[in-house]
C-alpha cells in the first residue's frame, strides 16, 4: 500500500469521526466529498470513502448508527488496501547446480512448476566473501542456464551462485542457492583431439585437449592411446607431456588400424572418456 494512500485514509477516518460530533448530515456529506478527493490519489482508497459516503445519504434515523460504524468501515477498507498491495511470492527455481566440462562452467536450474514467461536473475560470489555480484548477460533472462566461466575462471577458488525468478510487474521468488563449486575438482575433462598421419614409418599420432584453457591450467597432460586391429585386439600406449607425437611402427602393411585416446590428469585422478574411433590404413 502506498504511503499516500495510508495517509489519506487515516486522515479520512480521524477527521470524519471528529467532525461528525458537530456537523449535520448535510455538512458531513460535504466533508466526505473532501475526504474522497483527498483519498483519490489511490483508487482503492477512494472507493472506500465513496462507499461510506453512500451510507450517509440515507435517512436521518440511521445517522447515529452511521457515525458509530464510520470508523470501522473506513478502517476495514484500509485493511483491504494493505492486503491488495502485498506482492505474490513465486516458487523459487529448483536443482540449481554447476555443470563444468573443460572449465566451461555453466549454471543450470529447473523452473518452478506450472509457470511460464518467467525472467531469471543470476548472482555469484567467491566462497568466504560477503558480497553477491550480478552476472552480466544473465539479468532478466528467460533461458534456464547461465555461463559463469568468465567469473569462475580461477581453479583454486570455490564459488557459489544463486538465481531467483520474477514475473512482471512485481512478483518474484526467493533466491535459490547452488552447492559450493570448485572448477578444479568438479570439472570433467574431455577426451583429446587426435590427429593421425600415415607414413612409411607407421602411424604418427598427435593429441591435444579440446579447449586451450585445459592446457593453460594443466601444463603437463597425459594421454592413453589405444591401437585396435581388425580382430578387435588392443595395444595401449602412453604419451606424457614431454611427447609431442607418438610413432606407432612395426605394423602390417596395407592393414586397417583404429585408434582411440583418453586424457589423464594424474594429480587430480581425472580420466576422460575415450574419444570416437578413428581408423586408417597403413602403407
Amino acid at each position: 500500500m502506498s504511503k499516500s494512500c495510508k495517509t489519506a485514509m487515516s486522515w479520512c477516518v480521524r477527521n470524519t469521526i471528529k467532525a461528525s460530533m458537530h456537523r449535520s448530515l448535510k455538512e458531513e456529506v460535504l466533508h466526505f466529498k473532501g475526504s474522497v478527493a483527498a483519498a483519490s490519489m489511490h483508487q482503492s482508497c477512494a472507493a472506500g470513502c465513496v462507499r461510506v459516503f453512500a451510507c450517509l445519504s440515507s435517512t436521518n434515523s440511521i445517522i447515529a448508527m452511521t457515525r458509530l460504524l464510520l470508523g470501522a468501515v473506513l478502517l476495514g477498507n484500509l485493511r483491504v488496501c494493505v492486503t491488495a498491495q502485498v506482492p505474490e511470492m513465486l516458487t523459487p527455481p529448483a536443482q540449481v547446480r554447476f555443470d563444468s566440462v573443460d572449465y566451461k562452467n555453466v549454471l543450470h536450474w529447473t523452473p518452478p512448476a506450472n509457470t511460464t514467461s518467467l525472467q531469471y536473475y543470476v548472482q555469484w560470489k567467491i566462497y568466504g566473501e560477503p558480497q553477491w555480484l550480478d552476472v552480466d548477460g544473465c539479468q532478466g533472462i528467460q533461458k534456464h542456464q547461465c555461463d559463469l566461466s568468465s567469473v569462475t575462471s580461477d581453479p583454486r577458488e570455490w564459488y557459489y551462485a544463486r538465481v531467483h525468478a520474477s514475473s512482471l510487474p512485481s512478483s518474484k521468488s526467493a533466491w535459490a542457492l547452488s552447492p559450493r563449486f570448485s572448477p578444479r575438482w568438479a570439472t570433467k575433462i574431455s577426451p583429446p583431439v587426435l590427429k593421425l598421419n600415415v607414413t612409411e614409418l607407421g602411424i604418427v599420432v598427435r593429441a591435444k585437449p579440446q579447449r586451450l584453457l585445459v592446457r593453460k591450467i594443466h601444463s603437463c597432460l597425459h594421454y592413453k592411446i589405444y591401437l585396435i586391429d581388425t580382430r578387435g585386439e588392443e595395444v595401449v600406449f602412453d604419451m606424457d607431456c614431454r611427447s609431442k607425437k607418438l610413432i606407432l611402427d612395426k605394423l602390417k602393411h596395407k592393414a586397417k588400424y583404429c585408434l582411440q585416446a583418453q586424457t589423464l590428469i594424474p594429480l587430480q585422478a581425472k580420466t576422460s572418456d575415450r574419444n570416437s574411433v578413428k581408423c586408417v590404413i597403413t602403407l
